[in-house]
């Protein structure tokens, strides 16, 4: 294997021709104009882009990367992050957070007023907001196209729809009054039927929705700030579905941004909607956003005309791109953290003499490691199995994670609810601590010892215990790779890897095709029920990768919907924790800590713990880049 000096070097010129290449890429200029009455549908967003010229003069550009490829633009069929990212500067759900505010404040977005809520929580009444306009599309013959009710309606019945195998499907699921018949009649049929009624989910009129639930299930208002509740127009969906019923590479929504072009994996450019509706910054309330925003206020939005995001898997060519001013912003890589923040975590003077500024947060997410519990090596229920999970979890190094991969941006996590979200109990810690001793007692105890004095532990039918982990092929999680092969090797245990792009890997654990996997979750609507619901038996197969499915766990789960935010509410939170203690699915990893640094020549940024990338708020000098 090269050495820690080869591998350097093999970096930087990996970071170096990146960097090049982001140079080389040629600009994408203008926006396909729609087509005449009846003519054929235009190339998708995919098939565009290539030789295309650079933007014309006077054109204000946002350069950004991302870390992860994308999957597609479907908000009912994604469920990435950097997908999300784009769709949410696209499609809009009918509620979003306050830009400024702090505590966070969910506002009315394309609704006219916050929902409301009747029947003890079982009735929600929706309105939104007229006329608002879809962008301009063939699929709608050459006519301006409203937004109604009638999307939020089919854009919901897709999330119901078994075909298109939603992994949000569980925001309604089973929920629904009169939804189950016609789900029971697509699985029957192959064909969902968007045309038959559903008494729990109608548009009363053009612009108000009704929505009946079996049960109250008060995280519904989460719900629907996210890209899942979007609305989508039904006739674009018909007009360039796949054969899953998906529209990945087409997407057509009522935000500030249309995806111009798009090249998979490598690079995507949006172009402010000229059918987007009036929208203002918003008047800053507190001393600290008046003297930051106090000259934005009233300014109209997007602020920029289009937006370039470049896919820069590897953190050393971000951050050179981002030094060489080629981005306007980045999330500081935390393995890059040293080159950036001094021995007391503040930005380094050379980057305050550049006028460089960073903003930070404790991200509200959680990094885990899961264990398939259907695998034959370290699922299950038994007795042993829960000791073996317990006892890799135990191992694991996690303030060696934190120093050396994370450079101490990250918190070990005490509970699967971060700091910054609602139902976070400081004085709970159910993480297993990390104690190798009591790993290797407990690995003894239950029968997992080296038979053949080879130095690796056997499992207690004698075979060999050998573990695979899926990791994508970059620097970080080679560095992670590291962590979880020294701490199990002090244990007496191997661990292999699954190398794959993070696409692919995202496929496989949702089919159950991954042992263990580290992975991530981020929280988009406030609501500590994101990331207990990762673990919902209902849910394998979209958001449980673990596959955990215990009886005791569901029902309070589904008790903890029915409850509104509180200290009863709060209460089930703590039993489900414990539980997840008690039979170790995951290895409780870290929160992450995020430091953006932001350019000069940008303006309007607020780092916002449920809006990753507020592309709409954000200003470009173009004087002051060049």
């Amino acid at each position: 294997m090269p050495g820690t000096d080869d591998r350097r070097r093999a970096s930087r010129r990996r970071a170096v021709a990146a960097l090049a290449a982001l140079a080389a890429l040629p600009a994408v200029a203008g926006r396909a104009q729609p087509g005449a009455t009846g003519s054929a549908p235009p190339a998708s967003a995919a098939q565009r882009g290539a030789g295309e010229g650079a933007p014309a003069n006077g054109t204000s550009t946002l350069k950004v990367a991302f870390p992860v490829a994308e999957t597609g633009f479907d908000p009912q069929a994604t469920s990435d992050l950097y997908s999300d990212n784009v769709q949410r500067a696209i499609f809009e759900p009918l509620f979003g957070f306050d830009y400024l505010a702090r505590p966070y404040r969910r506002i009315p977005l394309t609704a006219a007023a916050m929902p409301e809520v009747t029947a003890g929580g079982r009735v929600w009444k929706l309105r939104v907001r007229p006329g608002i306009r879809f962008a301009d599309d063939p699929a709608f013959r050459g006519k301006p196209r409203e937004l109604v009710a009638a999307d939020y309606v089919y854009a919901w019945k897709r999330l119901l729809d078994p075909r298109i195998r939603s992994p949000f499907s569980w925001y309604l699921q089973g929920k629904v009054v009169g939804a189950d018949a016609v789900i029971d009649a697509a699985k029957a049929s192959g064909r969902f039927d968007y045309d038959a009624p559903i008494a729990g989910l109608a548009a009363l009129d053009r612009h108000t929705i009704r929505v009946e639930l079996k049960d109250p299930d008060y995280i519904l208002e989460g719900y629907l700030c996210s890209s899942p509740m979007a609305a989508v127009a039904r006739e674009v969906i018909e007009r360039y579905r796949d054969g899953n019923g998906w529209a990945m590479d087409h997407p057509v929504g009522t935000g500030p941004f249309t995806l111009e072009s798009w090249r998979r994996g490598q690079r995507m450019v949006l172009a402010k909607n000229p059918a987007f509706r009036e929208l203002r910054f918003p008047e800053p309330r507190d001393a600290g956003d008046r003297a930051r925003f106090a000259a934005l206020a009233g300014r109209t939005l997007p602020r920029v005309d289009r937006v370039e995001i470049t896919i820069m898997e590897e953190a050393n060519p971000r951050l050179l791109a981002f030094d060489s001013g080629a981005l306007d912003y980045v999330e500081l890589p935390t393995e890059l953290s040293r080159h950036a923040l001094d021995a007391n975590g503040a930005l380094a003077t050379s980057y305050v003499a550049r006028g460089v500024t960073r903003q930070r947060l404790t991200q509200p997410a959680l990094q885990y490691a899961y264990f398939n519990m259907q695998d034959p090596v370290v699922g299950g229920y038994a007795s042993e199995r829960i000791a073996l999970r317990r006892a890799l979890a135990m191992a694991f190094d996690t303030p060696e994670l934190i120093r050396v991969v994370y450079q101490g941006q990250a918190e070990r996590a005490t509970q699967p609810i971060p700091p910054s979200v609602p139902g976070h109990d400081p004085d709970l810690d159910v993480a297993a601590p990390y104690d190798r001793a009591a790993a290797r007692a407990l690995l003894d105890r239950f029968g997992y010892v080296d038979r053949d004095h080879d130095g690796f532990r056997e499992r207690p039918d004698g075979r060999p215990l050998s573990l695979t982990m899926a990791s994508t092929p970059t620097t970080r999680d080679r560095e992670l790779d590291e962590v979880w092969v020294s701490s199990l090797a002090k244990i007496g245990v191997r661990i292999a890897f699954v190398k794959q792009r993070w696409p692919d890997l995202l496929k496989m654990g949702k089919a159950g095709q991954l042992q263990m996997w580290r992975i991530g979750w981020i929280n988009a609507y406030a609501e500590a029920d994101a990331f207990f619901q990762l673990l919902y038996g209902p849910n394998i197969g979209q958001t449980n990768y673990a596959r955990f499915d215990l009886p005791e766990y569901n029902a309070l789960y589904r008790k903890s919907r029915m409850l509104p935010d509180g200290a009863e509410r709060n209460a089930i939170y703590r039993k489900l924790a414990e539980l997840i203690a008690a039979y170790a699915p995951w290895q409780l990893g870290v929160y992450p800590v995020e430091n953006t640094l932001l350019q000069p020549w940008l303006s309007g940024y607020k780092k916002h713990a449920y809006w990753e990338n507020p592309w709409v708020y954000l200003g470009v000098d173009r004087e002051r880049r060049a």
